[in-house]
Order: structure tokens, then C-alpha cells, then sequence
């Protein structure tokens, strides 16, 4: 699009959070220790799914996946957003914003149908188990967890080239911390309304769909679990779900209201608070969750640890 007696914008300003200096230094330091959590945990996640041989089951194999997914989530926004705190100048070019978008859009839509995979997994686990093992093949794992990868580039592909081809000749100051649709999407110098109702639509599509086959998971599991006539029985299967469980709330929570919530609703110390929150924090509590929760995973933890000390003191 060409902007007429003005100038197309070339790089945007990202506020971020604060102006204040000191702010600004306990803000890096708190989001440095959180990333570098994020990613010691989610690289053990991935370290001990794939050495300990006890983990070696479709379970695993998607959590592995899921740690994978959150490691490049996070690497899309937090580490522009620690160097932002320190910088005197917080800019990002056009094209920078429009990759950090169409990144961030396809790695939260290949989590949210890699979540609904996990159910399906969990599904097929607790209300079919004799037949899990030929159900739930390897064959089968790899095209799910291929086919939610990929899920994510027909919407980031879509959205983020529609939106970047709208003019942008006026402000060019977003007020978050990272390039994420609505508060560039209020930079376009022209009437928005189709590109508005489009995103709609791909949000309750690419959100709602999968959200709605994990429910439908979940109900048949909770009836099969009341169905169960062993009290232990109940216990151990509804343990083996807890933990997606406890994922699924998290980032679909943040999720919806940063994009399901009316307009009116929302002011950007809001908004940047729950991006904060599915952003940064949820990546960094989902290998915690599934550690604390998991007897099996704390077990490979242990073993995976114990191996590795033992190895640098030479102990046969």
C-alpha cells in the first residue's frame, strides 16, 4: 500500500513496560532468571523423554514435543524484550516486527493443537487401554505431531501478511512488548473492519477447535474414571491427566483473555500483564508441572542426574 503525502513507516517503537531505569534493571534481571528457567527446565524435559528408556511411550513423546514448542515460543519474544529493558532506544524494523508476528502466530497455534493431541493421547490411554499400544503407534505420533506443527502456518501465514500489507504511515509507537496483532493492527492508517472479522474467525478456529476436541476428551474420560470401580484406580488415572489438565487452563485462560475479550474490556497495562503471563511465565511453570506431578518424570530426573554425576567422577 502507498501512503500518500506521508512516509511509510519503516521501524516501530515498542514501549514495553516502563521508562523508569531502575524499573527497568530489576524487570531484566527478574525476566533473565525466568527465561534461563524456562529453558533448563524445558531442555531437561526434552533430555530425559528422549534418554530415559522408561519414558519412551507417546506421552512423553508429545511432552517432548510441547517443551520443544515453548523453548521457540519464548525465543521469538523474551530475549528482544530483555534487550528492549536495557536499550535506550526499544525499535523494531518492519520486517523485524513482521517475523517476530508471523512466528509468534504459527508456535501458538501449533501448541494449541499439539494440547488437543496430548488429550487425544490421554483419551485413548485411560478409555481404551488394551488397544493403546496399536491405537497409538509411532507412525501415528509422528504425523500428529508433524501435522501440529504445521498446523501453525496457514494462520501466521495469513494473518501477519494481510495485516503487514495494511499502510502504516502515521505513529509508528506499539504500545506492548512485542509485536503481537491488535496494538500494531491500531497503527493502520485505513478502515480495519474486514481484516478484523477475518481474525475473528481464525482465533475461534485455531483456538476454539482444538479447545473444543479437548473437551470432548476430557468428558469421556471423566465418565470412564467415575465408571471405575477401584478407588486407586480412579487416583492413578486421573493423576496421569492432572498435569495437562493444569496446562491446558493455563494457556488457554491467558489465551482468551487477551483475544476472546471484548475490546472495552482491555487497556494495554492489562493486556501486556496476561501476554506476560502465556508468554513467559506459563512456559516456564509447564516442565515444573509436569516434574512436581509426575512420578515417572521426577524418577528419570533422578536417574538422568545421577548418571551424569556419577559419569564426571568416573564411578563405574
Amino acid at each position: 500500500m502507498i501512503c500518500e503525502n506521508h512516509t511509510q513507516v519503516t521501524q516501530f517503537i515498542l514501549l514495553g513496560f516502563t521508562n523508569n531505569p531502575e524499573m527497568q534493571v530489576s524487570l531484566f534481571v527478574l525476566f533473565l532468571l525466568i527465561y534461563l528457567v524456562t529453558l533448563l527446565g524445558n531442555f531437561l524435559i526434552v533430555t530425559v523423554t528422549s534418554v530415559d528408556p522408561a519414558l519412551q511411550t507417546p506421552m512423553y513423546f508429545f511432552l517432548r514435543n510441547l517443551s520443544l514448542l515453548e523453548v521457540c515460543f519464548t525465543l521469538v519474544m523474551v530475549p528482544k524484550m530483555l534487550v528492549d529493558l536495557v536499550s535506550s532506544r526499544k525499535s523494531i524494523s518492519f520486517v523485524g516486527c513482521g517475523t517476530q508476528m508471523y512466528f509468534f502466530f504459527f508456535f501458538g497455534s501449533s501448541e494449541c493443537f499439539l494440547l488437543s493431541m496430548m488429550a487425544y493421547d490421554r483419551f485413548v490411554a485411560i478409555c481404551n487401554p488394551l488397544r493403546y499400544s496399536v491405537v497409538m503407534n509411532r507412525s501415528l505420533c509422528l504425523w500428529m505431531a508433524l501435522g501440529s506443527w504445521m498446523s501453525g502456518v496457514p494462520v501466521s501465514m495469513l494473518q501477519t501478511a494481510w495485516l503487514m500489507a495494511h499502510p502504516f504511515c502515521g505513529p509508528n509507537t506499539i504500545d506492548h512488548f512485542f509485536c503481537d496483532g491488535p496494538p500494531v493492527l491500531k497503527l493502520v492508517t485505513q478502515d480495519t473492519t474486514m481484516y478484523e472479522m477475518q481474525a475473528l474467525a481464525s482465533t475461534l478456529l485455531f483456538i476454539m477447535f482444538p479447545f473444543s476436541l479437548i473437551l470432548v476428551s476430557y468428558t469421556r474420560i471423566i465418565k470412564t474414571i467415575l465408571m471405575m470401580p477401584s478407588a486407586t484406580g480412579r487416583q492413578k488415572a486421573f493423576s496421569t491427566c492432572s498435569s495437562h489438565l493444569i496446562v491446558v487452563s493455563l494457556f488457554y485462560g491467558t489465551a482468551s483473555l487477551t483475544y476472546l475479550r471484548p475490546k472495552s474490556n482491555q487497556t494495554p497495562e492489562s493486556k501486556k500483564l496476561v501476554s506476560l503471563s502465556y508468554t513467559v511465565i506459563t512456559p516456564m511453570l509447564n516442565p515444573i508441572i509436569y516434574s512436581l506431578r509426575n512420578n515417572e518424570v521426577k524418577g528419570a530426573v533422578k536417574r538422568t542426574v545421577t548418571r551424569k554425576v556419577l559419569r564426571k567422577l568416573d564411578v563405574p
